[in-house]
């Protein structure tokens, strides 16, 4: 009974790169404020099910951009999440300035950088080879 009350209470689902030492991190941290049970992660690389046929997003999309499903069904994407994450945990305030007009602009293009770069910033293979070996489509 504990664990169904557990699972109702998940209000952000966070589809993550687990062999990204940078996403790992930031996730244990989310994961280590979680006490109310609102989030809820699943590590795109180790997981055994399709994504596109159960979330509507394919693993390429999940490895370009962070992305998350809310409890409504809306799916979230780059710097979306961490709002949404933080705020959830009781640390919005960390990620409000993300939402000032012009500073909002200036963080996406950032984290567009970041995307972008992080295989290569983490020493990992491309998202082609990526895909290969979990047998994807890359369109």
């Amino acid at each position: 009974m504990r664990i169904e009350f557990f699972m109702n209470t998940v209000k952000l689902t966070i589809f993550f790169d687990g062999g990204c030492p940078l996403c790992k991190r930031e996730v244990d941290f989310l994961q280590s404020r979680n006490q109310e049970g609102h989030l809820r992660f699943i590590d795109i690389n180790s997981s055994d099910f399709s994504l596109d046929f159960k979330y509507g997003i394919t693993y390429k999309q999940a490895m370009e951009r962070i992305h998350a499903l809310k409890s409504d069904g809306s799916l979230i994407k780059d710097i979306n999440v961490f709002q949404e994450a933080y705020s959830l945990i009781g640390l919005g305030w960390i990620y409000a300035p993300t939402k000032i007009p012009v500073f909002d602009k200036f963080i996406e293009f950032i984290y567009g950088i970041w995307a972008k770069y992080r295989l290569r910033l983490t020493f990992r293979p491309p998202l082609e080879k990526l895909c290969a070996e979990k047998d994807c489509e890359l369109f």
